[in-house]
Parts: structure tokens; C-alpha cells; sequence
């Protein structure tokens, strides 16, 4: 009773025809990838402090922070800008985040406005720590954080084509690409602030998504040995009907574990877990109607140009 899983999320011998949905799919992921392009210019992406520059305050409340009195306060004091987020575990830290002033002046006045707004709402607040991102560092931390998508997009193509052929490769990037453009999307959707923890997010996503597609090329690859005269577009069928049990299981296990970051994580680690959420949904579906389709019909009369020539008439 050992020896078989005690649960699978398709039966053996399953042979759905994942290639018969393949304009679809290509279809379906380039109009939302076109559209994800189009948010990104209008209305944009909600930049964090690490892109835009500004003030962080780590302050301390006498007992337990009441959020709303605070936003209140703070409203009042004409900081509408002000962004709040609880640290710690007893509730009485809280990060105030603060938009970008025009200069020092006016950032200590932005300080000094804050301590009065706490003394007003919590009396004996105190601010413990002042952390100010200029304009010129979020210039660089921008520019770093899309150098660090680009070199991943270039390494994995260099991997993927020296470990299979170019046509995996090509394949590969082409739907990362893709994935990326729409996990963007969903950003300027969610309106989640777009900073160096989302990036890690997209590096995440793209890491985990490489690693799905590589088990199914890696299956087709055996097949192609195996079924030396198999259409490829049967043969692509068969290896992502091979892996979907793993496929699925272990999108199941990811999904499951950032979800409770997701709904309990705090606005800390709740856009992460969401990006992550999202990332792997759109991952998995994309290395079997995105990617397969791809190598399908770059590999067709490449990969099996032996299997489309008319059989010769051996008598």
C-alpha cells in the first residue's frame, strides 16, 4: 500500500490534448500581456518608497496602535500621504511612510508635523527611527532592480539552450516574458506598491516558472528519444500528460503555503504572497499552453523533421 501515492490529481493513463487549445491559448496570454503593456503607461505602476524616494518613521505607541486615530491625526495634520503599517507582535510599532519632500527643510517639517499628530492621538508616542530615500538613490535602486529581470531572462536562456536546444530556450524566455508582463498587470490592478520586495517576488515567480517548464522539456526531451518517429505535437501531449501530476502537486504545495502570507502576512508580506499566488497560477498554466505551443511550432520540422518526410516504399 506503500508503494503508490495515496493521492493524484489526474489518473494514470490520462491523455488530454493540451495541443488542440494552442491558438487559444498563445491568443488568450498575448491580448492580456498587450493589455498588462497598456496599464503599465496608464495609469502605471504604484511606486513603493524604494522607487520614489521619501520618509520612513519607525514609531512606538504607549499601548496597542489604533490605526484609524492615527490616519485620523495625521489627515489632519495635512499628511493625507502618510502610509501606516504595523511591525512587531505586540501592535505598538508602526512604520509611517511619507512621500518625498522638495528638501531637507521641508522633510524635518514633515517629522516634526508627524510627532505632533502621534501627541495628538497617542499621547507619549515617540518616533524611534528615521529612514529618508532620496530621489537619486530610487533612480538607481529602479534601474538596478530592472537590470536584475534582464540578467535573469538572459541566464536562463543561456541554461536552457546549452542544457537543450535553442528551440527550448526561445520557448522559455518568450513565456517568462509573457508571465512577467502580466504579473505587472496584475500589479497596476491591486495597486500593490511596486518596490525591491516585489521585484524579489518577480525573481521568485520567474525562478519557479523556469523550473516547471524545464521538467516538461526534459520529459519531451526523453520522449524524443523514445518515440523516434511520433508526431511532435502528440509527443508534446503525451510528456505534459507524463508530468501533470508533479506539475499540479507541487503548484498545490506553493500555492498552499503562501496563501496564510497572502491573508494573514500584514501589508508586509501580503504583496509578496499575492504576487506569488498569482505568479504560480499563471506559471503552471503557461508551461502547458504557452511554452509547449511555442517549442511546438518552432521544433515542428526542426525537432521531428524525420517524422514529417513521407515514409519511403521499401518493396
Amino acid at each position: 500500500m506503500f508503494t503508490k501515492p495515496a493521492f493524484r490529481f489526474v489518473p494514470d493513463g490520462t491523455r488530454i490534448r493540451f495541443m488542440n487549445g494552442r491558438f487559444a491559448g498563445l491568443i488568450t496570454s498575448a491580448v492580456l500581456s498587450f493589455a498588462s503593456v497598456v496599464l503599465f503607461f496608464h495609469p502605471g505602476l504604484n511606486m513603493g518608497l524604494d522607487f520614489k524616494g521619501g520618509v520612513v518613521l519607525q514609531v512606538q505607541t504607549p499601548q496597542k496602535a489604533d490605526f484609524p486615530a492615527l490616519r485620523g491625526a495625521l489627515a489632519s495634520a495635512g499628511l493625507s500621504d502618510a502610509a501606516l503599517q504595523s511591525v512587531g507582535k505586540k501592535g505598538d510599532q508602526v512604520l509611517i511612510s511619507l512621500e518625498s519632500r522638495d528638501n531637507a527643510s521641508a522633510t524635518q517639517t514633515a517629522i516634526d508635523e508627524v510627532q505632533t499628530a502621534l501627541n495628538k492621538a497617542a499621547p507619549g508616542s515617540k518616533i524611534l527611527s528615521t529612514q529618508a530615500v532620496g530621489a537619486s538613490v530610487s533612480n538607481q535602486l529602479f534601474l538596478q532592480g530592472l537590470e536584475a529581470l534582464g540578467l535573469s531572462f538572459v541566464m536562463i536562456l543561456i541554461y536552457i539552450w546549452f542544457r537543450f536546444e535553442w528551440q527550448f530556450a526561445v520557448g522559455a524566455v518568450a513565456t517568462l516574458v509573457l508571465d512577467t508582463t502580466k504579473t505587472i498587470g496584475f500589479m497596476v490592478i491591486t495597486r500593490i506598491p511596486f518596490d525591491l520586495v516585489t521585484i524579489a517576488a518577480i525573481l521568485t515567480i520567474i525562478g519557479y516558472s523556469t523550473n516547471d517548464k524545464v521538467v516538461v522539456y526534459d520529459r519531451v526531451r526523453e520522449n524524443l528519444r523514445k518515440y523516434k518517429t511520433m508526431k511532435l505535437r502528440e509527443l508534446i501531449d503525451i510528456s505534459i500528460n507524463e508530468t501533470l501530476n508533479r506539475t499540479l502537486g507541487t503548484s498545490g504545495t506553493v500555492f498552499l503555503a503562501a496563501l496564510p502570507l497572502a491573508l494573514f502576512g500584514g501589508s508586509a508580506l501580503s504583496g509578496f504572497a499575492w504576487i506569488m499566488l498569482f505568479g504560480i497560477v499563471v506559471g503552471t498554466s503557461s508551461s502547458i499552453f504557452i511554452a509547449a505551443p511555442i517549442l511546438l511550432f518552432l521544433g515542428e520540422h526542426r525537432l521531428r523533421r524525420s517524422a514529417s518526410l513521407p515514409k519511403k516504399n521499401v518493396n
